[in-house]
């Protein structure tokens, strides 16, 4: 038996919509593999009930197929489904670090991110690799069809949970089919600051690149209490904040370490205003999947 500890993500990250994403400190998704005739799932924690355990509907299960792997798989959920912290990425990303410990596959890590993300369009419809690849290799990463790259990055992050739930189909039918120039430009600079900012570890230009005129506003719609959560964190000492992935998360970046606590009881304060029950994370940019024993 295997045991894989696979870290939640936030992706876009304003604005690297499709492209940007973070491995968060915690929470975190464990995963256990045996070998076996056959592909079977077993699958603990918070939101297990909501996920098919048929293996060709789960995350894991398409990851063992794409690895030729069968094994027994349980997964103990610590990132929560449809939570935009990439609860099917931590789960498929652990799932394929892990198998192809336990069969030898000797694929490399950034081919684990493509095989991961063949899990993720079991979810999603499509392989994103926005949020797995956060979830192997850790840090802030940049996904293309050509290549990923990776960068070890020391930030304070806040991750604000709302109980509430949107699924990353419906938060993909928001988004505007076309956008102007302008609106084009302003993206590519921002996007320009915050890779900046990462390899700086500057929290107040991380914070200014997240600024993000056509994903972020559609998908804020769907987010009760978006704005005022937006407001309460900027006036706690958050550098930026934004939705986390397809939401309904809300990823803010504290100005220093010791902002967390203060930026984080703002957040659920806000959400407690609209009448909406919230958990935050006081985490940091993580690392990756990580193999716990054997």
């Amino acid at each position: 038996m295997l045991t894989v500890r696979a870290p939640a993500t936030s992706a876009n990250l304003g604005s690297g919509f499709d492209v940007f994403g973070v491995a968060l400190d915690r929470p975190a998704d464990v995963v256990r593999v045996e070998r076996a005739e056959r592909t079977t799932i077993e699958i603990t924690g918070v939101g297990s009930q909501y996920i098919p355990t048929d293996p060709a509907k789960n995350t894991a299960g398409v990851v063992a197929q794409e690895l030729n792997a069968p094994a027994h798989i349980r997964i103990d959920k610590g990132v929560r489904p449809a939570s935009g912290m990439g609860s099917s990425a931590a789960s498929a990303a652990a799932t394929a670090v892990a198998l192809n410990e336990l069969y030898d596959r000797g694929r490399s890590d950034e081919e684990l991110v493509r095989v991961a993300a063949e899990g993720e369009a079991a979810v999603s419809g499509d392989a994103h690799a926005d949020n797995v690849a956060p979830s192997i290799l850790g840090g802030f990463t940049v996904v293309t069809e050509e290549r990923v790259m990776h960068t070890d990055v020391e930030l304070p992050l806040v991750a604000c949970l709302p109980e509430s739930v949107v699924s990353t189909r419906d938060a993909r039918d928001v988004i505007p089919e076309r956008v102007g120039l302008d609106a084009v430009t302003d993206v590519v600079g921002s996007a320009a600051t915050l890779v900046t900012g990462m390899h700086r570890g500057d929290p107040e230009l991380v914070g200014a690149g997240m600024n993000d005129g056509v994903v972020t506003p559609a998908r804020a719609e769907l987010i009760d209490g978006y704005d005022t959560v937006v407001r309460a964190a900027s006036e706690a000492g958050a550098t930026g904040v934004t939705v986390s992935g397809s939401g309904p998360s809300v990823l803010a970046v504290p100005e220093s370490p010791d902002a967390r606590r203060e930026v984080a009881a703002a957040m659920v304060g806000a959400f407690a205003e609209q009448g909406i029950e919230a958990r935050a994370f006081q985490t940091e940019v993580g690392s990756g999947a990580e193999l716990l024993d054997s």
